[in-house]
């Protein structure tokens, strides 16, 4: 059995699950997600717990069944937490400001950068070299803040660009002086 399918999802308060025609359907306190569970995956909702069971120890049964409990989970979680991610703009002349729902940013471009994110994202600027990204949906706050990086990703000689809280970036030696 896979350590991680075999885990039960727990539901905590405030939480309801919807089962229909292979959806899934999680709604809490953050917003409503919704799951299309694979066909050969049996998804068993209990009083207080969901359990995904595979079919057989196929290699495909194996790999879906951890899998499937992981989205599950992740959509429960981000129901009642949510996730977020926070970016830093590092670099002289860098900064952020939320328009709107939009987010415009300066670069070192000769224009500023304008993103506008999917729906269920929310952006928000506590100051002006930092992004927080956030939202119920793992993956889309993930891919949002993933292209909000690569309008100019960390350079590795003066650390210039933008980056997640906490990312290390390796650095390397410039130019030396010739004799």
């Amino acid at each position: 059995m896979s350590r991680i399918g075999r885990m039960p999802v727990s539901i905590t308060k405030g939480v309801e699950i919807k089962q229909s025609n292979g959806t899934l359907t999680v709604k809490g306190p953050k917003g409503t997600l919704e799951l299309n569970v694979h066909p050969e995956m049996k998804v068993v909702v209990e009083d207080s717990e969901i359990r995904v069971e595979r079919p057989s120890d196929h290699k495909d049964h194996r790999a879906l069944h951890g899998l499937t409990r992981s989205l599950i989970n992740n959509m429960v979680v981000g129901v009642t937490d949510g996730f977020s991610k926070t970016l830093e703009l590092i670099g002289v002349g860098y900064r952020a400001e939320v328009k709107g729902k939009g987010l415009t940013l300066h670069l070192g471009f000769s224009h500023p950068v304008d993103y506008e994110p999917t729906a269920g994202v929310k952006l928000e600027c506590p100051n002006q070299t930092t992004v927080v990204v956030s939202g119920p949906d793992k993956q889309k706050v993930g891919q949002a803040a993933a292209e909000i990086r690569s309008f100019r990703p960390p350079e590795p000689y003066k650390g210039k660009g933008v980056r997640y809280q906490g990312e290390h970036v390796r650095r390397k030696a410039g130019k030396t002086a010739g004799a």
